[in-house]
Protein backbone atom coordinates (compact mmCIF):
# COMPACT_ATOMS: atom_id res chain seq x y z
CA UNK A 1 0.00 0.00 0.00
CA UNK A 2 1.13 3.54 -0.63
CA UNK A 3 0.48 5.73 2.39
CA UNK A 4 -0.01 9.04 0.55
CA UNK A 5 -2.58 7.52 -1.83
CA UNK A 6 -4.48 5.90 1.05
CA UNK A 7 -4.53 9.20 2.96
CA UNK A 8 -5.90 11.06 -0.08
CA UNK A 9 -8.56 8.40 -0.65
CA UNK A 10 -9.72 8.66 2.97
CA UNK A 11 -10.03 12.44 2.58
CA UNK A 12 -12.01 11.95 -0.64
CA UNK A 13 -14.40 9.60 1.17
CA UNK A 14 -14.80 12.05 4.08
CA UNK A 15 -15.66 14.80 1.59
CA UNK A 16 -19.01 13.05 0.93
CA UNK A 17 -20.33 14.15 4.35
CA UNK A 18 -23.53 16.17 4.06
CA UNK A 19 -24.04 18.75 6.81
CA UNK A 20 -27.33 20.55 7.55
CA UNK A 21 -28.11 23.87 5.91
CA UNK A 22 -26.34 26.78 7.55
CA UNK A 23 -23.22 24.78 8.44
CA UNK A 24 -20.24 25.30 6.13
CA UNK A 25 -19.26 22.35 3.94
CA UNK A 26 -16.62 20.00 5.37
CA UNK A 27 -13.23 20.60 3.76
CA UNK A 28 -10.82 17.66 3.60
CA UNK A 29 -7.15 16.97 2.93
CA UNK A 30 -5.04 13.83 2.91
CA UNK A 31 -2.23 15.66 4.68
CA UNK A 32 -1.72 18.00 7.64
CA UNK A 33 -2.43 21.46 6.20
CA UNK A 34 -0.69 24.68 7.18
CA UNK A 35 -4.08 26.32 7.76
CA UNK A 36 -7.66 25.13 7.53
CA UNK A 37 -11.13 26.26 6.62
CA UNK A 38 -13.37 24.82 9.34
CA UNK A 39 -14.94 22.38 9.60
CA UNK A 40 -11.97 20.39 8.30
CA UNK A 41 -10.97 16.71 8.18
CA UNK A 42 -7.37 15.68 7.55
CA UNK A 43 -5.17 12.61 7.70
CA UNK A 44 -2.38 13.18 10.21
CA UNK A 45 -0.07 10.63 11.84
CA UNK A 46 0.33 7.03 10.72
CA UNK A 47 1.58 3.95 12.55
CA UNK A 48 2.71 1.25 10.12
CA UNK A 49 3.14 -2.44 10.88
CA UNK A 50 5.00 -4.30 8.14
CA UNK A 51 4.89 -8.02 7.37
CA UNK A 52 1.65 -9.02 9.09
CA UNK A 53 1.79 -12.01 6.70
CA UNK A 54 4.79 -13.74 5.17
CA UNK A 55 6.08 -12.73 1.75
CA UNK A 56 5.05 -9.05 2.14
CA UNK A 57 1.42 -10.10 1.66
CA UNK A 58 0.00 -7.83 4.37
CA UNK A 59 0.86 -4.50 5.98
CA UNK A 60 -1.35 -2.53 8.37
CA UNK A 61 -1.71 1.22 8.79
CA UNK A 62 -3.33 2.92 11.77
CA UNK A 63 -4.00 6.42 10.48
CA UNK A 64 -4.93 9.16 12.92
CA UNK A 65 -7.30 11.60 11.24
CA UNK A 66 -8.50 14.81 12.84
CA UNK A 67 -11.68 16.78 12.42
CA UNK A 68 -11.63 20.38 13.61
CA UNK A 69 -14.63 22.68 13.97
CA UNK A 70 -14.49 26.46 14.43
CA UNK A 71 -15.46 27.91 17.79
CA UNK A 72 -17.95 30.48 16.58
CA UNK A 73 -20.01 29.38 19.60
CA UNK A 74 -18.80 26.73 22.04
CA UNK A 75 -22.07 24.79 22.19
CA UNK A 76 -22.87 25.06 18.47
CA UNK A 77 -19.34 23.95 17.54
CA UNK A 78 -19.63 20.87 19.75
CA UNK A 79 -23.03 20.04 18.23
CA UNK A 80 -21.45 20.09 14.75
CA UNK A 81 -18.58 17.91 15.97
CA UNK A 82 -21.04 15.50 17.61
CA UNK A 83 -22.90 15.20 14.29
CA UNK A 84 -19.65 14.43 12.45
CA UNK A 85 -18.74 11.78 15.05
CA UNK A 86 -22.14 10.05 15.00
CA UNK A 87 -22.16 6.42 13.90
CA UNK A 88 -24.67 6.80 11.08
CA UNK A 89 -26.40 9.33 8.88
CA UNK A 90 -25.35 11.68 6.08
CA UNK A 91 -23.27 13.80 8.48
CA UNK A 92 -21.42 10.80 9.96
CA UNK A 93 -17.72 10.64 9.11
CA UNK A 94 -17.71 6.95 10.02
CA UNK A 95 -20.49 6.14 7.57
CA UNK A 96 -19.12 8.33 4.77
CA UNK A 97 -15.50 7.22 5.14
CA UNK A 98 -16.47 3.55 5.26
CA UNK A 99 -18.65 3.93 2.13
CA UNK A 100 -15.43 3.61 0.07
CA UNK A 101 -14.87 0.05 1.34
CA UNK A 102 -16.56 -1.44 -1.73
CA UNK A 103 -18.81 -4.46 -1.89
CA UNK A 104 -17.85 -7.73 -0.19
CA UNK A 105 -14.91 -9.27 -2.03
CA UNK A 106 -13.92 -5.97 -3.70
CA UNK A 107 -10.75 -4.08 -2.87
CA UNK A 108 -11.26 -0.99 -0.70
CA UNK A 109 -10.46 2.64 -1.47
CA UNK A 110 -10.61 2.10 -5.20
CA UNK A 111 -8.16 -0.81 -5.06
CA UNK A 112 -5.60 0.79 -2.75
CA UNK A 113 -6.26 -1.53 0.22
CA UNK A 114 -7.77 -4.89 1.04
CA UNK A 115 -10.00 -3.46 3.75
CA UNK A 116 -10.27 -0.77 6.41
CA UNK A 117 -12.56 0.52 9.13
CA UNK A 118 -12.97 3.47 11.40
CA UNK A 119 -11.99 1.88 14.70
CA UNK A 120 -12.57 4.60 17.27
CA UNK A 121 -12.74 8.26 18.20
CA UNK A 122 -10.39 9.72 20.78
CA UNK A 123 -9.12 13.07 21.97
CA UNK A 124 -12.40 15.02 21.93
CA UNK A 125 -10.99 18.36 23.09
CA UNK A 126 -9.75 21.82 22.12
CA UNK A 127 -6.95 21.83 19.53
CA UNK A 128 -4.65 24.62 18.42
CA UNK A 129 -3.82 24.56 14.72
CA UNK A 130 -1.77 27.33 13.09
CA UNK A 131 -2.40 29.57 16.11
CA UNK A 132 -6.21 29.19 16.12
CA UNK A 133 -8.31 27.23 18.63
CA UNK A 134 -10.79 24.60 17.39
CA UNK A 135 -12.91 21.95 19.02
CA UNK A 136 -12.05 18.59 17.51
CA UNK A 137 -11.41 14.90 17.80
CA UNK A 138 -9.28 12.16 16.29
CA UNK A 139 -10.58 9.21 14.30
CA UNK A 140 -8.36 6.14 14.19
CA UNK A 141 -8.70 4.30 10.88
CA UNK A 142 -7.20 0.81 10.53
CA UNK A 143 -6.19 -0.09 6.95
CA UNK A 144 -4.82 -3.44 5.74
CA UNK A 145 -3.41 -4.35 2.35
CA UNK A 146 -0.57 -5.79 0.37
CA UNK A 147 2.95 -4.85 1.29
CA UNK A 148 4.03 -5.64 -2.25
CA UNK A 149 2.75 -2.43 -3.81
Amino acid sequence: MQLSKVRRALADAARTVVLPDGIPKLTCTGYVPDSITAPHFFAAEADITYDKAMGRRLDAFDITCRVLVGRQDDEAAQEVLDLLLSGAGPGSLKQCVESARGAPGEAALGGLADDYRVERVQGYRWYEHAGTQYVGAELIIHVVGSGRI
